[in-house]
């Protein structure tokens, strides 16, 4: 298979500062200019900040796209992205204008000890309802690829709170 071959890929795109909604606008933009095809889109939702509730609350979305792309190139595109939306990495969890996270990239495994650090599928998809929400909303029978459980089993293991404190807006 060839690498320029299309991939299917699922992103999810969060913010908590400034406008959350143009900067989720914004980033669709930039990954279409980067020739990264936009497939579906969910609609955006909101939840509390996460570790830390008394932060700005998040939107977010959730993308399948179809890219050329490497997941490590993609995942360089990604980041690109949100350096030029104004996100600044002082402090892990600080509100930020932009985090762009690749959830899952063709269903492959992949775990990369490079400076990218890249981990596919996203290590803690499965307990993020800002993540499994939109994406069954976009994709209801994904299957998570290391675990092999379908998302729906993936939404029943959340807990009541974390089902009660997203919304869809």
């Amino acid at each position: 298979m060839s690498e320029k071959q299309a991939k299917f890929a699922f992103i999810a795109i969060g913010s908590n500062k400034g406008n959350k909604k143009l900067y989720i606008e914004l980033a669709k933009f930039k990954l279409q200019n980067n020739s990264i095809q936009i497939v579906k889109s969910s609609s955006k939702y909101e939840t509390p900040s996460w570790p830390d509730p008394r932060k700005p609350k998040f939107i977010n979305v959730v993308l399948k796209i179809k890219t050329t792309f490497s997941a490590k190139q993609l995942l360089s595109i990604c980041h690109k992205i949100e350096l030029e939306l104004g996100r600044k990495r002082f402090k892990k969890n600080e509100p930020r204008t932009c985090d762009i996270d690749i959830i899952d990239y063709d269903q492959k495994i992949i775990k990369l000890n490079d400076s990218s650090n890249l981990v596919l599928p996203h290590p803690c998809v499965e307990q993020r309802n800002f993540v499994l929400l939109p994406l069954f909303e976009i994709s209801s029978n994904w299957t998570h690829p290391v675990k092999k459980v379908n998302i729906v089993k993936l939404i029943s293991f959340l807990n009541n709170e974390d089902l009660r404190s997203i919304k869809q807006i």
